[in-house]
Protein backbone atom coordinates (compact mmCIF):
# COMPACT_ATOMS: atom_id res chain seq x y z
CA UNK A 1 0.00 0.00 0.00
CA UNK A 2 3.12 2.28 0.58
CA UNK A 3 4.38 2.03 -2.73
CA UNK A 4 0.39 3.27 -4.33
CA UNK A 5 1.64 6.90 -2.55
CA UNK A 6 4.87 6.94 -4.02
CA UNK A 7 3.67 5.83 -7.45
CA UNK A 8 0.86 8.59 -7.57
CA UNK A 9 2.30 11.19 -5.68
CA UNK A 10 -0.39 14.03 -4.37
CA UNK A 11 -2.77 12.22 -5.77
CA UNK A 12 -2.18 8.66 -4.63
CA UNK A 13 -2.15 10.34 -1.33
CA UNK A 14 -5.70 11.87 -1.62
CA UNK A 15 -6.60 7.79 -2.69
CA UNK A 16 -4.97 6.58 0.16
CA UNK A 17 -6.78 8.72 2.37
CA UNK A 18 -10.20 8.32 1.19
CA UNK A 19 -9.42 4.55 1.54
CA UNK A 20 -8.49 5.26 5.37
CA UNK A 21 -11.22 7.31 6.14
CA UNK A 22 -14.58 6.82 3.91
CA UNK A 23 -17.16 9.29 3.81
CA UNK A 24 -19.86 9.27 6.05
CA UNK A 25 -23.11 7.50 4.67
CA UNK A 26 -25.69 10.05 4.85
CA UNK A 27 -28.60 9.54 6.73
CA UNK A 28 -31.58 7.12 5.85
CA UNK A 29 -35.08 9.74 5.05
CA UNK A 30 -37.65 9.66 7.70
CA UNK A 31 -40.58 8.65 5.76
CA UNK A 32 -42.85 9.06 8.38
CA UNK A 33 -46.61 8.89 7.92
CA UNK A 34 -47.39 9.76 11.45
CA UNK A 35 -49.59 12.73 11.58
CA UNK A 36 -48.48 13.13 14.92
CA UNK A 37 -44.97 13.93 14.77
CA UNK A 38 -43.77 15.97 17.75
CA UNK A 39 -41.94 19.05 16.70
CA UNK A 40 -39.83 20.91 18.71
CA UNK A 41 -42.54 23.65 19.12
CA UNK A 42 -44.30 20.89 20.98
CA UNK A 43 -41.79 20.00 23.02
CA UNK A 44 -41.06 23.73 24.07
CA UNK A 45 -44.67 24.16 24.69
CA UNK A 46 -45.20 21.24 26.62
CA UNK A 47 -42.49 21.65 28.97
CA UNK A 48 -43.13 22.45 32.44
CA UNK A 49 -40.88 23.75 35.45
CA UNK A 50 -40.45 23.05 39.17
CA UNK A 51 -40.61 25.56 42.12
CA UNK A 52 -36.82 26.47 41.89
CA UNK A 53 -36.95 27.35 38.25
CA UNK A 54 -39.95 29.46 38.72
CA UNK A 55 -38.49 31.13 41.68
CA UNK A 56 -35.74 31.95 38.93
CA UNK A 57 -38.38 33.35 36.11
CA UNK A 58 -40.90 34.97 38.55
CA UNK A 59 -39.11 36.99 41.15
CA UNK A 60 -42.39 36.27 43.28
CA UNK A 61 -43.02 34.99 46.59
CA UNK A 62 -44.91 31.48 47.40
CA UNK A 63 -47.29 32.68 49.18
CA UNK A 64 -48.14 35.85 46.18
CA UNK A 65 -47.83 33.18 43.39
CA UNK A 66 -50.60 30.94 45.44
CA UNK A 67 -53.07 33.87 45.84
CA UNK A 68 -52.72 34.57 42.20
CA UNK A 69 -53.38 31.61 41.04
CA UNK A 70 -56.22 31.01 43.15
CA UNK A 71 -57.46 34.44 41.42
CA UNK A 72 -56.93 32.95 38.14
CA UNK A 73 -54.16 35.67 37.60
CA UNK A 74 -51.57 33.70 37.59
CA UNK A 75 -51.07 29.93 35.28
CA UNK A 76 -51.98 27.15 37.46
CA UNK A 77 -49.80 24.60 38.95
CA UNK A 78 -50.64 20.45 37.98
CA UNK A 79 -48.83 17.20 40.05
CA UNK A 80 -46.93 15.31 37.81
CA UNK A 81 -46.79 12.95 41.34
CA UNK A 82 -48.68 13.28 44.66
CA UNK A 83 -45.34 15.26 45.65
CA UNK A 84 -43.97 16.93 42.25
CA UNK A 85 -45.66 20.61 41.56
CA UNK A 86 -45.16 22.17 38.08
CA UNK A 87 -46.13 25.06 36.06
CA UNK A 88 -46.64 24.86 32.55
CA UNK A 89 -43.47 26.62 31.27
CA UNK A 90 -45.35 28.55 27.59
CA UNK A 91 -47.90 29.57 30.04
CA UNK A 92 -45.62 31.41 32.67
CA UNK A 93 -43.49 33.55 29.89
CA UNK A 94 -46.93 34.62 28.43
CA UNK A 95 -48.07 35.59 31.71
CA UNK A 96 -44.49 37.58 32.35
CA UNK A 97 -45.10 38.96 28.67
CA UNK A 98 -48.37 40.15 29.40
CA UNK A 99 -47.07 41.59 32.71
CA UNK A 100 -44.69 43.60 30.85
CA UNK A 101 -47.41 44.71 28.60
CA UNK A 102 -49.37 46.01 31.56
CA UNK A 103 -46.37 48.14 32.67
CA UNK A 104 -46.62 49.79 36.05
CA UNK A 105 -50.42 50.79 35.42
CA UNK A 106 -51.71 47.02 35.00
CA UNK A 107 -50.02 46.25 39.00
CA UNK A 108 -53.10 48.62 40.54
CA UNK A 109 -52.77 50.86 43.07
CA UNK A 110 -49.65 51.67 45.16
CA UNK A 111 -49.22 51.95 48.57
CA UNK A 112 -48.49 55.59 49.34
CA UNK A 113 -45.43 56.10 50.91
CA UNK A 114 -46.39 59.11 53.22
CA UNK A 115 -49.27 56.65 55.22
CA UNK A 116 -46.16 55.22 57.23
Amino acid sequence: MLHRVKEGGRTGLKDFARDLNPPPKAPAPVTSTDPERITPADIFRRRTVRRPELRKLVPLSDTTIYELEQKGEFPQRFYLTPRCVVWPLAEVLEWIDAQRRKGRDGCGPHPDYRMR
